[in-house]
């Protein structure tokens, strides 16, 4: 053993590889400014906006007594009954729009045929909005939850179905002529190649179909309705119980987002190889 050796000093353990707490803790500061910094400036000017007299309180009233009025609503039951029901009636037509849409896009995603037989009809209701329809639907279903139900199902489908049908013809064909060489029948590329390349963009119709649910929820609940966020947005209004209209919104655009979030976790856990790529 050397001199140079034994004089150099050695380092503490677990001193050498310990990551400085600084430098992270501004990297993670500065992406949450980044990331969040208008939403909290808008808050924060909307919160201010009032009691500098640039709006008028009783259009637009501070945060503070729209949180105060949220907080009672949910603390005396009638918000979470409103909630209920409105998940209750988006849930149901988001369900059978992804029953009917995703196996029907898939169906017409790899049958041409079927895909030009249907889809001039297709682009037609499409086109078609689902607010002009509904008094059609309540003609036809009545005022009731079934006319309800209907409009945001008619709203919702043709997201999913257009992005399944858009996700399976863009398939790479390079992959399914790989798989047949392999010795592939349909089947085993229909589950293999196909369903698993066409996940992500299903992802994107689910996603906007989850956010129009929503927006038509408001309009069908606002229509000879007596429960739901969308009657309670109408009711403060009418009653000019202006804090708790804003509290109904907000409970509303809440939901979007954790939607949204569910979705977003749902795709990142079955396409791991698509967030990989990225």
């Amino acid at each position: 053993m050397s001199i140079e050796t034994l004089d150099t000093p050695r380092p503490r353990k677990g001193t050498a590889s310990r990551p400085s707490v600084l430098p992270l803790l501004r990297s993670r500061l500065g992406w949450l400014a980044s990331r969040y910094g208008l939403v909290a400036g808008f808050l924060i000017l909307w919160q201010l906006s009032g009691p500098l007299g640039w709006v008028s309180p009783a259009v637009f009233p501070p945060l503070d007594k729209i949180f105060a009025a949220l907080w009672q609503g949910l603390s005396s039951g009638a918000l979470v009954d409103d909630i209920g029901i409105s998940l209750q009636r988006a849930g149901i037509a988001f369900a059978a729009a992804v029953g009917l849409g995703i196996p029907l896009g898939l169906l017409m995603g790899q049958l041409p045929p079927v895909e030009r037989a249907l889809d001039p009809i297709l682009q037609l209701f499409r086109q078609t909005s689902a607010l002009a329809l509904y008094p059609v639907f309540i003609l036809l279903l009545g005022l009731g939850e079934a006319s309800k139900v209907f409009v945001i199902f008619w709203a919702t489908l043709f997201p999913i179905l257009l992005a399944t049908i858009g996700g399976v013809q863009e398939v790479d064909r390079k992959l399914i002529e790989m798989a047949r060489s392999y010795g592939a029948g349909h089947l085993a590329i229909f589950r293999r190649v196909v369903l698993p390349a066409s996940v992500p963009a299903i992802f994107v119709g689910l996603r906007l179909s989850a956010t129009t649910a929503l927006l038509l929820l408001i309009a069908a609940e606002m229509i000879g309705a007596n429960k739901g966020l969308g009657f309670q947005v109408m009711n403060a209004q009418y009653n000019f119980q202006i804090p708790l209209m804003f509290a109904a919104i907000f409970l509303l655009a809440f939901l979007g987002l954790a939607a949204n979030a569910l979705l977003v976790a749902l795709q990142r856990r079955l396409c791991r190889w698509s967030v990989a790529d990225r």
